[in-house]
């Protein structure tokens, strides 16, 4: 038995399949960023976190890859705006807000280290948090530089934004022409996405895609995306992320809030 396939039909089909595979070719290709630290060594800078909070006394743990870094972002704004200081006890996490502090141990040794979330990243896929230098040094983390490690939450900070929004991660560039291509690519086969600056040495362009009410949301995006395109994975959406217009790279502004001063 033969099926007749309405010319228009195929060439939509076509056109879907030529879409999924530009997309998939230009996601595989190297991103042009690599998150590694070195400098001289400095007197950490101590600061205890807050007690754990009775809802937290038995968090879920997260279990991944740890990486460090250092600079060229030392001395340059994190994502949360304050000055980064490789020498404190900081970290960089993809979703758990700004403020939290988690402890990490490292799953080799047993050691641990107790650090602050002031950042966006890592933006390596497989891996689940970037640590200062003198965090990474506390769990002998410098020598091999990337560690499995296990998270337990302490506490998330006292006030908390009342606007949680997750995302999805498909690309980070320092060529920012390259980045805008994907984005449009994106965009029109999944609706509305954006380019996050994130400044360094050089500077990195995020391609993030959807706004989503929870993790959990935003995870079934990255799913689909991972399956019809390659790496992808959530991201919350900060102040400066939800803030940014893209209508320089043709893109749609999806926030209006005004930006407080102090985000970078």
């Amino acid at each position: 038995m033969f099926v007749l396939v309405p010319p228009s039909a195929q060439r939509y089909h076509q056109g879907k399949m030529h879409c999924r595979a530009t997309l998939a070719a230009f996601i595989l290709l190297p991103a042009s960023f690599l998150l590694s630290g070195c400098g001289h060594h400095h007197q950490a800078a101590h600061s205890s976190p807050p007690a754990p909070s009775p809802a937290l006394q038995n968090p879920s743990a997260e279990t991944g890859l740890a990486s460090w870094y250092g600079h060229p972002y030392h001395g340059r704004p994190a994502a949360n705006g304050e000055i980064y200081d490789m020498e404190k006890l900081t970290a960089a996490h993809r979703t758990l807000p700004f403020g939290a502090w988690v402890r990490v141990t490292n799953l080799t040794n047993t050691k641990s280290v107790e650090v602050r979330i002031t950042d966006r990243g890592p933006f390596v896929d497989g891996r689940i948090i970037d640590l200062s230098h003198a965090a990474a040094q506390a769990i002998d983390l410098i020598g091999p530089g990337v560690a499995l490690v296990r998270l337990d939450i302490l506490s998330f900070p006292a006030s908390r934004t009342s606007t949680n929004w997750f995302a999805v991660q498909a690309g980070a560039f320092a060529d920012k022409d390259r980045a805008a291509r994907l984005r449009s690519l994106l965009e029109r086969e999944y609706g509305p996405a954006r380019l996050v600056l994130r400044p360094g040495n050089p500077s990195l362009w995020r391609v993030l895609v959807g706004r989503e009410p929870s993790e959990e949301a935003a995870g079934i995006l990255a799913r689909r995306m991972r399956t019809e395109v390659g790496p992808a994975f959530v991201v919350r959406l900060d102040q400066q992320a939800l803030a940014t217009e893209s209508s320089e790279t043709g893109g749609s502004p999806l926030f209006k809030e005004p930006v407080p001063p102090s985000a970078q």
